[in-house]
């Protein structure tokens, strides 16, 4: 205390102090000591960011290098992907060119055989047929005439052999028999060679168009049976590669 102070003052002067200075409670003291904590620096804190960063850096890498190894697995598993379809894509050209072959070989099987004729050809070949019938028709037909008219004059002969036995001396009689007679043979000879010769002509006709017939029938069938049979073992040989 200065000597112009009494005892009076400095207690004032204390107790104006104590009433100034203000109280202090329990989240004021936690303000204080978050006051007095130590505050980082500039560079400590650029530190811990890049290290944030980095880290962050280092996740997104190890991401893109997990996806850049399922993307090559990707890539791996399509290329086989897409061997395999080439692969099958080549035996089904292979198959589809072979059965194309042998689709060929039977059209062409099938028009040696007749089979694969137009309609057209087909009617020219039934006219041709139909012509051939008629001439035969006709022939018969002529022949059926020769044998009328040789059964014709057969008779004229018989009846001229009775008036010729009725009228005639009987010295002539002899001589007209005979002349008869072998007139008669001359015409049953001469039908039964006629006929005989008609029906052979008929039966080797007939003969040689079901031997046509038959071995054409024979050939396609062949042809056929052997395409259809080389289509299948081919099919079932690449069924059983699959």
């Amino acid at each position: 205390m200065g000597p112009m102070t009494t005892p009076e003052y400095h207690e004032w002067w204390a107790r104006r102090i104590n009433n100034n200075t203000p109280k202090l409670n329990q989240e004021d003291n936690q303000s204080i000591e978050e006051h007095l904590r130590v505050i980082p620096s500039e560079l400590e804190i650029i530190r811990q960011d890049f290290e944030r960063r980095n880290a962050d850096l280092e996740k997104k890498i190890k991401q893109m290098e997990t996806e850049k190894t399922n993307l090559r697995l990707d890539i791996d598993v399509q290329k086989l992907e897409n061997e395999k379809l080439k692969k099958e894509k080549n035996k089904a050209d292979e198959e589809l060119g072979s059965l194309n072959t042998d689709y060929k070989k039977l059209r062409l099987s099938m028009k040696t055989a007749g089979l694969g004729k137009t309609s057209e050809q087909w009617r020219a070949e039934i006219r041709e047929e139909n012509d051939k019938a008629d001439r035969w028709e006709q022939k018969f037909q002529e022949m059926q005439r020769r044998n009328e008219a040789l059964e014709k004059s057969l008779l004229e002969s018989q009846k001229e052999k009775v008036n010729l036995e009725t009228n005639q001396p009987t010295k002539h009689c002899y001589g007209t028999r005979s002349k008869t007679k072998d007139m008669d043979q001359r015409l049953k000879q001469f039908q039964k060679e006629m006929q005989e010769q008609m029906n052979e002509q008929l039966e080797n006709i007939q003969q040689k168009m079901m031997d046509k017939m038959m071995e054409s029938q024979r050939s396609m069938m062949a042809k056929i049976t052997q395409l259809l049979t080389g289509g299948v073992d081919k099919r079932q040989g690449l069924c059983a590669q699959y």
